[in-house]
């Protein structure tokens, strides 16, 4: 599967350690990331992560141009919800695209261990399957 991950600054580091902690499940597929925060997970984990530009200079938009063109199937983003982010709207529609594409998205590290853990017990098979017919 191609999971797409990004983090707002004060969540960089939570989602490079929760990659590190999940690096057995992610190491079995096709990452990407907003350029700084590939950076950090490539450092902290060594895997191999596929850069965009940052979010706020239009990471945020590619990554949803290829929700949209079917090339991402699974996004773990982590919300600052607190903070107020430059790029904040364009947040939205990066949700609303993965709502109208049916990409399963977590804002919060619980529900990303949720999909990632149901990731590895094949509870999404359905999206490989849904690609493959396409």
């Amino acid at each position: 599967m191609n999971i797409a991950l990004m983090a707002h600054d004060k969540k960089k580091e939570l989602m490079a350690e929760f990659c590190i902690a999940y690096s057995g499940i992610l190491k079995k597929h096709n990452l990407c990331a907003t350029s700084t925060t590939g950076t950090y997970i490539g450092d902290a984990t060594g895997l191999p992560v596929t850069k965009f530009l940052a979010g706020s200079q239009g990471g945020v938009q590619q990554i949803v141009s290829r929700i949209a063109f079917n090339e991402i199937d699974l996004v773990l983003f982590f919300d600052d919800p607190i903070a107020r982010q430059p790029h904040e709207p364009d947040i939205a529609p990066l949700i609303k695209t993965c709502d109208m594409h049916n990409i399963p998205v977590a804002t919060n590290i619980a529900t990303a261990e949720v999909l990632v853990i149901g990731l590895e017990r094949g509870d999404l098979a359905w999206r490989e399957i849904a690609r493959e017919s396409r």
